[in-house]
């Protein structure tokens, strides 16, 4: 492990609903080491998600201090939030969330002309669509493929643009058993072949098990770390 690419330190966040405040996060304090694989569990209404959208940049925190990759969010324009999420992080959420009309191909390039990469992959990316297992697949589109096939072109497209983090939330949620483990040997591959960053939320504790540490959240705080 190298030196901290997230630290987060007394982390609040409190949603307005009504006239009435509802703490999401309550004091969290978390740091995750550069090429790093860490499980986040917990109940749902833990503050899971919340943590997830704040260190993405969807969300600015009501207070705390908050570096990613060496920068300050708590202090970041909405604009400069919105830089970080096209260079910085990336994120892999349960649902595929692929454009259905566009093949898997096109699906990953339309993210990578979004973050400014170029047309071409590089000699990392065409690792990474190897690891990924679907290079016979790209010229398919959404509602041609499995579930575990879709995910995987979703990986594809988080990481087209190198970024530093990887936020995966639930990615195995939508997935069978066997594809839910080939899924989830992915992950491990990039991080330990790349050096991927990698913040997983799950409710499997078999999941949970591919990452480095397990981070145990309740009621907006950390309780535990395994």
């Amino acid at each position: 492990m190298s030196s901290p690419i997230i630290e987060v330190r007394d982390l609040r966040k409190v949603y307005r609903v009504g006239k009435v405040d509802v703490p999401a996060l309550r004091g969290v304090d978390l740091s995750v080491a550069e090429s790093e694989f860490l499980s986040i569990v917990g109940p749902s209404g833990s503050g899971k998600s919340t943590l997830f959208h704040i260190i993405g940049g969807l969300t600015p925190p009501t207070s705390g201090d908050v570096q990613v990759d060496g920068r300050n969010l708590a202090a970041m324009t909405d604009a400069a939030r919105t830089q970080l999420r096209k260079r910085t992080v990336s994120f892999v959420f349960q649902k595929f969330n692929l454009l259905p009309n566009l093949t898997a191909r096109d699906n990953i390039a339309v993210a990578g002309h979004l973050a400014g990469v170029g047309k071409k992959p590089d000699s990392q990316f065409e690792e990474v669509l190897r690891l990924l297992g679907i290079q016979a697949r790209l010229d398919h589109k959404p509602n041609a493929l499995s579930g575990g096939e879709q995910q995987r072109v979703a990986i594809a497209r988080a990481i087209i643009k190198r970024p530093a983090i990887l936020l995966a939330d639930e990615p195995t949620g939508n997935l069978d058993t066997e594809n839910s483990k080939a899924v989830l040997e992915i992950l491990r591959d990039l991080n330990q072949r790349l050096g991927q960053t990698i913040l997983m939320i799950t409710h499997n504790p078999e999941a949970a098990g591919y990452g480095h540490r397990t981070v145990q959240m309740r009621d907006g705080r950390v309780v535990g770390t395994a």
